[in-house]
């Protein structure tokens, strides 16, 4: 992996004397190595947060052309160096945002107790593992999976208060925490973070799928976005990576941080 920007002792110089036969691109390669979690770690760590603060990441996977799936599924366009910064994130985060559509798709499981994080965790006050929020309006969901029975920290399950009753108390009876985020049977995408920042869980990361990550974007509600874009073109009628009706005025980031590994880029975009 290559940090690409900002520029700093681990990105590689241009080669000093093309005479030698090497280009910028055989340069590259030879300063190229696996970072370790801990470097993962610091590149993506949570900025520091007032004592009433809460922030926002979104982690998307895009191909060349656009498309946030293939075939319905976010693993296709993805790869290993894309799924060692996908744990790194969660590792780092007091909970998981995730829509109930794509848990059903990706076949969510709960976020485990990752041994190589314990440390840090304990240092920032945090648990063993973070918590999975399900964003869902009618809780059609299945609560015998793993994700609801057995979880490190209880999974919570976000929705409005007139949600179906009988859903509601099926998620509880399960063993969920269910968080009132809207005054409807939906949610409120800003409420959502107020929420569960109230609960303690301020350091957010959200998986999608590409509605949910809409209903964040149009409540100007996401401070950051790690995009990865992968080298691929699939064409098709693929979802972007957010969805929805659009803002009026585009909302703008400045780049953090942009690594490479393999022709894939991960990137991360802060609000300004």
């Amino acid at each position: 992996m290559r940090r690409l920007f900002p520029v700093t002792d681990q990105t590689p110089a241009p080669p000093r004397d093309a005479a030698d036969g090497t280009d910028a691109a055989d340069a590259a390669d030879t300063a190229d190595r696996e970072w370790s979690l801990d470097e993962l770690a610091e590149a993506y760590a949570y900025p520091a947060l007032k004592a009433d603060g809460h922030w926002l990441r979104a982690n998307m996977v895009s191909t060349l052309d656009g498309g946030a799936q293939h075939e319905g599924r976010s693993q296709p366009i993805s790869g290993e160096t894309d799924m060692r910064i996908f744990g790194t994130l969660r590792a780092l985060a007091d909970v998981v945002v995730v829509g109930a559509e794509t848990v059903r798709q990706e076949g969510y499981r709960p976020a485990r107790v990752r041994e190589a994080f314990a440390a840090r965790r304990a240092a920032s006050g945090q648990g063993p593992a973070p918590a999975v929020a399900v964003v869902t309006a009618s809780l059609d969901l299945d609560f015998s999976l793993p994700l609801f029975t057995s979880p490190s920290v209880p999974t919570l399950v976000v929705t409005g208060a007139a949600a179906p009753a009988d859903r509601v108390a099926e998620a509880i009876r399960a063993g969920a925490e269910v968080v009132v985020a809207g005054d409807g049977v939906g949610v409120d995408a800003a409420r959502v973070v107020r929420e569960l920042a109230a609960r303690g869980l301020r350091r957010q990361l959200t998986e999608g799928g590409p509605r949910l990550l809409g209903q964040f974007v149009a409540a100007d509600a996401l401070d950051e976005l790690c995009l990865t874009i992968s080298p691929m073109l699939v064409a098709g009628g693929a979802q972007r990576i957010a969805g929805g009706p659009s803002v009026t005025v585009p909302h703008r980031l400045a780049p953090a941080c942009v690594l490479e590994e393999a022709g894939f880029l991960f990137t991360s975009y802060r609000r300004i």
